[in-house]
């Protein structure tokens, strides 16, 4: 048979049962369309988080203090080993191998007054460095002066949506604030940034590193950042940083976290949970299939005369069994191709309806699921192909 005369077949078969044809399809288009949105929202998750990190740079090593392992016996708290991780360190960290900057960092909640106003909000105690370090630009005067971090003047940059607040009509830049009862001076505003995972970067203040220590009571830093050369290689940084501390501190009482590690992890665990979606998923395809399956061994046993007829004028048993899968891979592209539309459509719509919610569609796990759903269909007419090409002629068409 002619290809063109083997496709009008097909599509003959088909039209000729329209709503069977329709409910059919309709079976693998459901399965399509979960897939595609499932998907959609998992790789959407995955670029957000991504982007959300990345944003700041991938060039950057946070170090922790204490030990992030497994311990037997006593806790470790017992003997109280964990030092401090102090501006002595983050300054001394500025020798390590292939490091550009350093940014001690300590953070909490205080309130923040100027007259007749007052506001709480997230307190950032950083160095000169910081701005320059996480790609975040100042949008009005200047950001904390290069003064030893240990003893640094009462000097403050707000955040865009504080300095709005509590200035809502005049110039912040030399106002005299509150920050957690003691008096700074205003000297730069940040541009916009946004929210970051949940956290408003724009409604904070800064103020150096040393004074946010003394405003928490607090004797550890939460965390140094180092910056590294973009072309160095992580395992010499890692090293070289490690080396430094356990000299200071004598023992390996800290954690160090590389950026990049650290975006590995997260893909590969949204990279697994887009993949476990997409499965669950999957499964309403195999409703599909089983929908090809029974409509096709029904079309087998109604069209047994039709099966002797082909065979009469010469058609082979591959003949027939390949126009058998062809119904069927034609009828599940057909509803994959509509599972895709509508899986599509109902994630713009998400996209428009949930701004907040992240969506994204791959053009690769569209042709995935397309070729996924023709597979479907292959296998679950099969058996229904292969039964119509076994039939005997004769009796086939004595079945009439």
């Amino acid at each position: 048979m002619l290809a063109a005369d083997f496709v009008r077949f097909t599509m003959g078969s088909l039209s000729s049962h329209r709503l069977r044809t329709f409910l059919t399809a309709l079976g693998i288009a459901v399965g399509i369309a979960a897939v595609i949105l499932l998907t959609s929202i998992g790789e959407g998750l995955h670029r957000f988080v991504i982007s959300e990190f990345s944003q700041f740079g991938t060039h950057i090593i946070g170090i922790s203090p204490g030990r992030t392992r497994t311990h037997g016996g006593a806790p470790v708290g017992v003997f109280n080993t964990i030092r401090p991780l102090t501006i002595d360190d983050a300054i001394a960290l500025r020798r390590a191998p292939h490091a550009l900057l350093t940014v001690p960092a300590v953070s909490g909640n205080g309130e923040v007054t100027v007259v007749g106003k007052s506001r709480r909000v997230t307190i950032y105690g950083v160095g000169h460095h910081f701005s320059e370090a996480f790609l975040m630009q100042v949008a009005v005067g200047d950001f904390l002066p290069d003064d030893d971090p240990r003893a640094a003047r009462a000097f403050a940059v707000l955040g865009a949506k504080a300095a709005r607040e509590l200035f809502p009509t005049g110039n912040p830049l030399g106002a005299r604030i509150r920050v957690g009862g003691e008096r700074y001076r205003v000297i730069g505003v940040m541009e916009p940034k946004g929210q970051v995972l949940g956290f408003d970067l724009d409604d904070t203040v800064y103020i150096p590193t040393g004074r946010a220590l003394a405003m928490f009571n607090r004797e550890s830093l939460m965390e140094v950042d180092v910056i590294y050369e973009p072309t160095a290689p992580l395992e010499d940084v890692v090293q070289g940083i490690r080396q430094i501390l356990m000299a200071r501190h004598g023992s390996e009482d800290f954690t160090i976290t590389p950026q990049e590690k650290m975006l590995e992890v997260f893909g590969t665990v949204l990279d697994a949970i887009t993949f476990a979606v997409a499965a669950i998923a999957g499964v309403s395809l195999l409703v599909g299939g089983v929908g090809i399956l029974t409509i096709l061994t029904i079309a087998v046993a109604e069209r047994t005369s039709e099966i002797g007829l082909l065979r009469a004028v010469g058609a082979t048993q591959r003949g027939v069994l390949m126009i058998f899968l062809g119904e069927a891979a034609l009828l599940a592209a057909l509803g994959g191709a509509a599972g895709l539309g509508l899986g599509w459509a109902i994630a713009q719509g998400l996209r428009f309806a949930l701004p907040a919610l992240p969506v994204h569609t791959p053009w690769s796990y569209a042709v995935a699921a397309e070729l996924m759903a023709v597979a479907v269909g292959l296998a679950a007419g099969v058996l229904p192909a292969r039964r119509a090409a076994r039939l005997d002629p004769v009796e086939a068409l004595r079945s009439e």
